[in-house]
């Protein structure tokens, strides 16, 4: 039997009209009208007790938990200042401020959506995964050029810094170019405030690489005397950077997309602005709600303003590279970088007699065997 809106109160009481009949077969009748025992015994009661079969409101007549109207207008407005922050981060926010009285994460995310704040197709493209990170600040530093954008007077190619233990963001500057000068430039200054890296990791595009296979430049040359190991990501591979990569999607959405600088100026102060809340007030999910940096410490190993000399093994055969990228060694013309002229380089003696590794500073470049060399000879 339908049960339509319309007819719904006066299908109820013809049920228990029928109900209450002397011998009535209860079963049967629920059956004939589509609902169930503990529906129609429930209704008899009522119409027993003279509540009548009426639907009740089955909302509460008191909601202690509810949040209350301050906790939702500070929600609200913690979200306005920050528009990409979901309810997890918001909620710690909360906590970190001192507020005492704090909703639930999903709770907050429910007052979110309630007031159109929350894409649901949008939130579902975000699923957190588990990142491999280094133990220790400094031992390894994440860097990249963000691709360039326009301002009103110009490009700005925003170079990144990013701590891979505790997220923390070294460096977000806003430059007219991606050249060596430039890189070294502010690199120079971060290191002067926060000490060397033990390593950094770069791609394999310039200014820190000719390309794969080409680790030698003019700026990796440069770290690598002052003792920093540089290593490249894998050809097509962004993942190898992936929390810098990470750090540039929450740069544009919450900084960038949408926005026009007036000029570099313009960038940098809003760069500066922005990266003081993503180092102190964001809490970042990757490392449990905690700031960046709350978990970040300056290197121990300061920014020494004379540049050091490579250091080589007592036994190496010590050599400077010539113009065009040569080196004489016993007799040989031995190919190097092109980057290294000028530089000293040490050639070693492996375990096999004739073979020598070359070395600059603890990376090695090549290896030369001589007995190949006599033999073409």
């Amino acid at each position: 039997m339908p049960w339509s809106e319309v007819s719904r109160m006066d299908l109820r009481s013809e049920f228990v009209g029928l109900a209450a009949v002397d011998g009535a077969n209860i079963t049967a009748l629920c059956r004939r009208f589509g609902i169930s025992r503990k529906t129609a015994y429930k209704w008899l009661a009522r119409s027993a007790s003279g509540e009548g079969v009426e639907d009740r409101c089955s909302r509460p007549h008191e909601s202690p938990s509810r949040t209350s109207a301050a906790s939702a207008a500070a929600i609200l407005a913690l979200r306005e200042r920050h528009p990409t922050w979901g309810g997890r981060k918001i909620r710690q926010r909360l906590l970190d401020l001192g507020s005492t009285t704090v909703p639930a994460a999903s709770t907050i995310s429910g007052i979110l959506r309630r007031h159109g704040l929350i894409d649901p197709d949008e939130g579902r493209k975000h699923t957190a995964f588990q990142r491999f990170e280094h133990s220790r600040p400094n031992a390894l530093w994440q860097m990249d050029f963000k691709g360039h954008f326009a301002s009103a007077a110009g490009r700005c190619h925003p170079l990144t810094v990013l701590d891979d233990h505790s997220r923390f963001s070294i460096c977000l500057a806003a430059c007219d170019n991606e050249s060596t000068q430039t890189v070294r430039e502010q690199l120079t200054a971060r290191f002067r405030l926060y000490g060397l890296p033990e390593r950094i990791n770069v791609d394999n595009g310039s200014p820190w690489g000719e390309g794969p296979g080409y680790r030698f430049t003019v700026l990796t040359v440069w770290l690598a005397r002052l003792g920093i190991r540089v290593s490249h990501s894998r050809p097509y591979h962004p993942q190898t950077n992936g929390k810098d990569e990470r750090f540039h999607r929450t740069l544009k959405a919450d900084v960038i997309q949408g926005k026009l600088f007036a000029d570099l100026v313009e960038c940098q102060q809003e760069f500066d602005r922005w990266r003081t809340i993503y180092n102190t007030e964001r809490p970042h999910e990757a490392i449990g709600l905690a700031v960046p940096a709350s978990r970040y410490q300056i290197s121990p190993h300061p920014f020494p303003e004379m540049l050091p000399e490579p250091e080589y093994h007592k036994d190496d055969i010590i050599r400077k590279v010539q113009q065009g990228g040569d080196v004489s060694f016993m007799g040989n013309q031995v190919e190097v970088p092109k980057s290294l002229v000028g530089q000293r380089v040490g050639f070693r003696a492996t375990q096999i007699d004739g073979l020598w590794d070359v070395f600059f500073a603890a990376h090695h470049i090549t290896q030369i065997d001589l007995r190949e060399v006599t033999r073409q000879n």
